[in-house]
């Protein structure tokens, strides 16, 4: 059973994801938020396996609130409830650690489904939409440093999957392009995650633009293989 807390300063639109989440038989609403400060609480006290996070609430807002959750529970998996798509804070949240957004006129049945993917730690942007936060993220970083002291720590195949990631592939994707099982890649993808330091997908794109794994037109990078120090993929 998939647990969520839901955040949101508006009782219908609460009750509405209950009644949605609950009628899809694999999810709870363990915990319900009013404001920014209550979501810290309740993320702490529960731990949920995932957090819907809407980003205007009193108090303290969405975006602070997930800056903090995040700050003491960097593997929490918060997904953005958010009325405009293009609304600034929604960039801001992804680049502090947020998943994804949902649109809150958006199909139910894509909130279900994103819940799922959030639980699982699968990407929930769109190539597209994470191009954006990728440039955004990039400009407002343009004066740190390129090169990451870390990266000399990855694999070959860590970097290699890390750049499908900063293409926004998801890790089913990955694992048929370099044919070999999605356990695999995800395995890739969380240890390379662990030696860069960032909490999830949308950081790891970015980290692999800054890096050079990913050229400006969003294409991997192609590398010469090393002589052959990394263990074969099983």
């Amino acid at each position: 059973m998939i647990r969520v807390v839901v955040a949101d300063d508006q009782a219908l639109v609460r009750a509405g994801v209950r009644m949605l989440l609950q009628a899809a038989g694999d999810m709870e609403v363990c915990a319900e938020a009013c404001d920014g400060a209550q979501a810290v609480e309740l993320a702490e006290r529960h731990r949920p396996d995932v957090l819907l996070m809407d980003l205007r609430m009193p108090k303290v807002d969405g975006l602070e609130a997930i800056r903090r959750i995040l700050a003491a529970w960097p593997s929490a998996r918060i997904v953005v409830l958010t009325t405009f798509a293009e609304d600034e804070n929604v960039y801001a949240a992804l680049r502090a650690g947020a998943l994804g957004f949902l649109v809150k006129d958006d199909d139910p049945e894509r909130m279900v489904d994103a819940v799922r993917k959030a639980s699982a730690g699968e990407p929930l942007l769109a190539p597209s939409v994470l191009r954006r936060v990728v440039e955004r993220a990039l400009a407002a970083e343009a004066a740190k440093p390129v090169v990451s002291p870390v990266q000399a720590a990855l694999t070959e195949r860590e970097r290699e999957v890390l750049a499908l990631v900063g293409t926004g592939l998801s890790n089913a994707e990955i694992a048929d392009r370099l044919h070999v099982g999605v356990t695999t890649v995800k395995t890739h993808v969380s240890t390379a995650m662990d030696k860069l330091g960032v909490r999830n997908r949308v950081q790891a794109a970015v980290v692999a633009h800054r890096i050079g794994l990913v050229d400006s037109s969003f294409r991997p990078v192609k590398r010469a293989r090393s002589s052959g120090t990394d263990a074969p993929d099983r």
